[in-house]
């Protein structure tokens, strides 16, 4: 399929403006030149990255309500999928991407100056140090194939600033919560890109909730 056609169908799906449309054409580009320099994805083909980045970071909007959600965070955001992603679509969206890879941290900065993004903030403590030194009003945090479920959920420790925020987690076809997950599982939705099957899962903490384990 040519590029145009799959630019017009990936902006109607997701009911994009002519300027978002634009802004993922160039975060496209800006991706594919710092990939010949150093690896930020093995997915490079056009039609692959509006699935597998683009889309199914997306498709979070068709499960939450983003328009009432002010400020995310992505855990490990590594090229920017999900969380800059979700601020195209949202520009309303404070965003704070978490990133220790200092090469990876150039390349955010590189697309958040070409795509002329408000309101984004790039943080290079580890998930550990965040959580103890940082005091952001983060409305849910999201994390897409980077610590595993076990370490995100320190976030949850009774001690822990964000312990009232919610967890997206980007789950594959054959994810099961592990004993330590379960108390903490709100919600799952399951869709598919490209026919194959993916699940968003909705981590949070209740109230009677004691100590989470280390």
């Amino acid at each position: 399929m040519v590029p145009t056609l799959l630019w017009e169908q990936f902006g109607q799906e997701y009911g994009l403006t002519a300027q978002q449309c634009e802004q993922f054409r160039t975060y496209y580009e800006l991706l594919c030149a710092a990939n010949e320099l150093f690896n930020l994805t093995t997915i490079t083909d056009l039609s692959s990255v509006l699935a597998y980045h683009f889309a199914d970071s997306l498709e979070l909007g068709n499960y939450l309500d983003m328009t009432k959600v002010a400020m995310i965070a992505d855990v490990g955001t590594g090229a920017g999928f999900p969380g800059l992603v979700l601020k195209i679509k949202y520009p309303h969206l404070c965003l704070i991407l978490i990133e220790v890879n200092h090469k990876k941290i150039q390349f955010l900065e590189s697309v958040v100056h070409d795509l002329k993004l408000t309101d984004v903030m790039i943080e290079s403590r580890d998930w550990r140090t965040f959580l103890r030194k940082t005091n952001y009003s983060i409305d849910f945090f999201c994390a897409r194939a980077s610590l595993h479920p076990d370490e995100l959920l320190r976030m949850f420790q009774p001690s822990c600033l964000y312990h009232g925020a919610q967890l997206v987690y980007w789950a594959g076809k054959s994810w099961e919560p592990t004993k330590k997950e379960q108390p903490f599982v709100q919600k799952t939705f399951s869709y598919a890109i490209n026919k194959k099957p993916r699940t968003y899962v909705i981590y949070g903490r209740s109230h009677t909730m004691g100590k989470v384990d280390e």
